[in-house]
């Protein structure tokens, strides 16, 4: 009796002692990320069943740690000692097994998702299709106008540009990963991005390719988390991605679950070879409301920045534009906008296509005279993405003579709570960026903070005069 116990749990022992080994070969977040949550199951004619908790854990075992599997169990069991996946399913569903291979090629195979948030053993949840779907074809969901052919090249984006195509050449395969691109809004980040993807998924068909912007990812994992209670499929799908592209990625800023969710994304992605590209209004250096362990990943591959186009390239932009949409602009209108739109290829391709409306609609000549007329109010009187948090910072505390330091500080002094807010407010006002960081760069707070503060300041404005009277004066300077 005590002979067929000892036999019945050698299982235990001999997986027990692979893990001594294997614990002194891998790093501590490896062994308790992929191997801490392995139960073993039976031992049976020198084949060792393990249990794993998806079928996602034996893809990634396979493809990064069979050697080390290998070499361990065999200086447990002998040559003929072989290795057998149990995959975990819900109650009553049939047992799924993966024998170990030497190197697996599963990574884009149809593998079944056997998981407590599936409606049925082997469907995987798609955050961008009808739940159930069970093969993972996904809408890559790329503008076909956002093409390298229609992205001018000037000497503001040549070195990204060039990176993007080496990047679409062997996506994962080279050291721009992750490609972190960084630059002003309306500068074309999320256009180069996309022709990135579009460029990947001519040249690897068979590459499974995403792009979603921060707030659509963050909506998602609100509904997975919340709604459904249904995070791991949420990790499994993406965790699936070949190519992820995150557009405005600043807007996690302050988000510590979705950052602390996305940093297990990005650290499954990465080590699997898989391409990631970012966009961001600011470098990593810059970025604040984020965690650092994000942050030190960003800098692992190439960070590029984009730059405001020169009068060339700006000529060149708009040209490309018109002669795309087929009409005729006479030269000197061409060269009068790329003069006067300075530091937005949005902006300037913006009020073009106002340009063409207008004289189009009011059956008018397109003159230098009528560009002047849109420019005046299509640009000239916009105030955003003229000035910064920092701008709005310094001003407002010199206006109320305090210290920009007690803004960062934990005092909940009246006068120091309400300039905050007005700082707060202002940011909203005459900047482009998110609640969110506004909130992370004016006192460390969440966007929750901030839409509270610009409703106790419009509050004010409307119930007191004098207090309405220095609101005005403060905005006279970013006017």
């Amino acid at each position: 009796m005590e002979q067929h116990k000892n036999e019945f749990e050698r299982h235990k022992q001999v997986w027990a002692n692979c893990l001594q080994i294997i614990k002194d070969n891998i790093s501590p977040d490896n062994y308790r990320t992929w191997f801490a949550p392995i139960v073993p199951v039976r031992l049976h004619d020198n084949v060792l069943t393990i249990e794993v908790p998806t079928a996602f854990f034996y893809e990634y075992l396979e493809e990064n740690f069979i050697d080390l599997l290998r070499v361990t169990l065999r200086r447990e069991l002998g040559i003929a000692a072989k290795l057998e996946y149990s995959v975990r399913v819900v109650t009553g569903a049939p047992s799924l097994k993966y024998p170990a291979q030497n190197k697996t090629e599963l990574r884009n195979r149809n593998i079944p998702y056997p998981n407590p948030g599936m409606r049925n053993a082997g469907e995987i949840i798609n955050p961008f299709a009808i739940p159930g779907l069970k093969k993972l074809e996904i809408d890559p969901q790329l503008n076909p106008n956002y093409n390298f052919g229609n992205f001018i090249e000037g000497e503001c984006n040549r070195l990204v540009r060039s990176a993007g195509l080496t990047i679409a050449q062997d996506p994962g395969g080279t050291a721009f990963n992750p490609f972190f691109i960084h630059g002003n809004s309306g500068l074309g980040k999320t256009h180069l991005a996309q022709a990135i993807g579009i460029d990947i998924k001519e040249k690897h068909p068979e590459k499974i390719v995403l792009y979603v912007d921060a707030n659509r990812f963050q909506t998602q994992y609100i509904d997975a988390a919340i709604k459904k209670n249904n995070v791991q499929d949420f990790l499994y799908f993406y965790q699936m991605i070949d190519v992820l592209i995150l557009d405005d990625i600043h807007e996690f800023a302050s988000q510590t679950k979705t950052q602390a969710t996305f940093f297990h994304i990005f650290n499954c992605l990465h080590q699997s070879g898989k391409q990631l590209i970012l966009t961001s209004d600011k470098a990593p250096a810059e970025l604040q409301g984020m965690e650092e362990r994000l942050l030190s990943r960003f800098k692992w591959g190439l960070s590029a920045e984009l730059k405001a186009p020169d009068l060339n390239t700006r000529i060149a932009i708009l040209k490309n534009k018109i002669y795309n949409d087929g009409i005729v602009i006479n030269e000197r209108v061409i060269e009068y906008l790329a003069s006067n739109i300075k530091n937005n290829v949005r902006e300037l391709e913006g009020t073009l296509v106002s340009l063409l409306a207008q004289s189009t609609l009011n059956k008018k000549e397109i003159t230098i005279e009528l560009a002047s007329e849109m420019l005046g109010k299509l640009v000239v009187d916009s105030p955003k993405r003229k000035v910064t948090i920092q701008e709005i910072q310094k001003v407002v505390c010199g206006y109320f003579s305090i210290s920009p330091d007690l803004i960062a500080s934990k005092t909940r002094k009246r006068e120091i709570v309400q300039t905050r807010q007005i700082i707060m407010y202002l940011s909203k006002l005459y900047t482009e960026y998110s609640l969110s960081t506004i909130g992370a760069q004016v006192g460390g707070k969440d966007h929750t903070t901030v839409l509270h503060a610009c409703k106790t300041i419009r509050d004010l404005i409307d119930t007191n005069k004098a207090f309405k009277a220095h609101i005005k004066e403060l905005e006279k300077q970013f006017n």
